[in-house]
């Protein structure tokens, strides 16, 4: 079995994050990856500190594991979700879109682990200065918010310039994309996409069909113009969303065009409204089945594939 750092970290049976997707990670999917021996997270994306409660709550009552709240600090919320992490005794605090700086010091007095998601090398930096307990290097091949550089360049720099463990995420779907990100230095993986299909998933019907059938090109980036690149399925929203964003739509106005779009997916399944967020590795995805079982096969692959090392040297 691979264990590592990070599982000795947070008390973990496999170094296999859920990533924190807006609108889908809620408290029944981070209860199932946790039960399965990984971290499950919830994620708060643009909810109320209230109902993010609610969801921590009910994962409580579903797994003894540890559990985790992705926090996106864009959030006009994100001031009383870091209060609330603290007050629910919250194990482990991820961060994205954002800096957590001004955060940090109160997480970690309450015994939080912080493990920021960075995209980049100066933030990694950043962070390792600031006391993070460990950082999630995510490529642009994710889905949801995706930075520049890929996670085969990135992972490898990352682990360069930081003394902390290095989970990767982006681009990471079964055990030869976890093998890969393990030589390059990782200790342990974030999967988005591939927890899509798992039966413990809440998102509508029509989501994990259009996961399970994706094809290799079935992804697109749009939202550069505005600063935040967002990677989802080609559907005819996000079509007409990337002919607006380069037609000369006024900002304010081609921000209110994507409002909604994603709970428009993850509710109601509406392929012509809704954004579904999916990373490049959708097609990979091929049915739907237990978190549990997914983080076990993910991991036997990457086991048996490392434990052949050897031979590929003559």
């Amino acid at each position: 079995m691979i264990r590592s750092e990070i599982c000795e970290m947070l008390g973990l049976r496999y170094p296999v994050f859920q990533g924190g997707m807006a609108w889908i990670a809620d408290g029944k999917l981070a209860a199932a990856v946790s039960q399965g021996g990984g971290l499950g997270i919830i994620a708060a994306g643009n909810a109320p500190a209230e109902t993010v409660r609610e969801q921590v709550r009910t994962a409580r009552t579903l797994t003894a594991g540890p559990i985790g709240v992705n926090i996106m600090l864009m959030s006009p919320f994100a001031d009383e979700i870091a209060r609330m992490v603290v007050e629910e005794k919250v194990e482990v605090v991820t961060t994205g879109a954002g800096n957590p700086s001004r955060y940090m010091d109160s997480w970690k007095q309450a015994g939080i682990r912080v493990i920021p998601v960075v995209a980049s090398v100066a933030m990694a930096k950043l962070m390792t200065r600031l006391g993070a307990s460990a950082l999630i290097a995510e490529g642009g091949e994710s889905g949801g918010h995706v930075g520049e550089l890929t996670t085969m360049a990135l992972v490898p720099q990352i682990c360069d310039a930081t003394t902390l463990p290095v989970l990767a995420a982006g681009g990471i779907a079964d055990g030869r994309g976890a093998a890969a990100v393990f030589l390059l230095g990782a200790c342990g993986i974030q999967m988005g996409t591939r927890f899509l299909s798992a039966e413990e998933c809440t998102v509508h019907p029509l989501y994990k069909e259009k996961i399970i059938k994706a094809t290799d090109l079935c992804t697109m980036v749009t939202g550069k113009r505005l600063g935040h690149p967002v990677r989802s399925l080609r559907t005819p929203f996000v079509r007409a969303y990337a002919k607006a964003e380069y037609g000369g739509m006024p900002d304010e106005e081609l921000e209110a065009l994507a409002s909604g779009a994603l709970r428009l997916a993850v509710q109601e399944g509406d392929n012509e409204r809704g954004c579904f967020l999916a990373g490049q590795v959708a097609a990979m995805v091929k049915k739907e089945q237990p978190a549990a079982e997914i983080i076990r096969e993910v991991m036997e692959e990457t086991e048996a594939l490392l434990l052949r090392a050897p031979q590929w040297i003559k």
